[in-house]
């Protein structure tokens, strides 16, 4: 039995398109597509013009892969970075997150991604080959690695340390354990022994 449409064409095409979005479903979009219409003047306008800026400007960073309406970006512009320092991410969402945290203040490099077979990802997807080149390029004296923690993302690691390893350059990775504030007995058993096996000096 096909569902009943309950609303015009554009406002069912405004829902298919919010069910799209990450963490929304069919019914969560019903309910945003409903707010932004009562809203319409102080967030469904705003929203569609911004939107349409987006699409005009916002384009990938040449240099490091990131997302920004000038190329190169903003990061990659600013000479008051660490230019021999490149922290290499699985996407831009990592990289923000690493900026809101303002614990380093160096350069960024985008993969794109993660190696997985069993999708059809291999290295030529991915911006390995850009970061080679940039290591080569010369000037840059550690890569940190801040890829995620999963089957996918420690084999990318790996990859990648593999085709660094004929450069002077020093590879690090981001410590693995504990979490800051978090309880032993809410952690997995695998975080636990990496907490262990990184243990420092108190």
């Amino acid at each position: 039995m096909s569902q009943k449409k309950v609303a015009g064409p554009e406002i069912e095409r405004l829902i298919q398109l919010l069910a799209k979005l990450p963490g929304l479903g069919p019914r969560s979009a019903r309910r945003a597509a409903l707010h932004l219409i009562k809203k319409k003047d102080q967030l469904l306008v705003p929203l569609a013009e911004a939107m349409g800026v987006a699409v005009d400007r916002i384009g990938i960073c040449s240099i490091c892969g990131t997302v920004d309406t000038s190329d190169p970006c903003a990061i990659c512009a600013d000479p008051r970075r660490d230019e021999t320092v490149l922290v290499v991410v699985e996407d831009v969402a990592d990289l923000w997150a690493l900026e809101r945290a303002g614990a380093i203040n160096a350069r960024y490099h985008v993969l794109g991604g993660t190696l997985s077979p069993l999708d059809g990802i291999g290295p030529e997807d991915l911006n390995i080959a850009g970061l080679i080149a940039r290591c080569e390029a010369g000037g840059i004296t550690e890569v940190i690695l801040a890829i995620n923690a999963t089957v996918e993302g420690q084999t990318t690691a790996h990859y990648v340390m593999d085709q660094l390893s004929h450069l002077d350059v020093n590879v690090t990775r981001l410590a693995h354990g504990v979490p800051v504030g978090g309880e032993l007995d809410y952690l997995d058993e695998g975080t636990l022994a990496q907490a262990l096996k990184a243990r420092t000096r108190f």
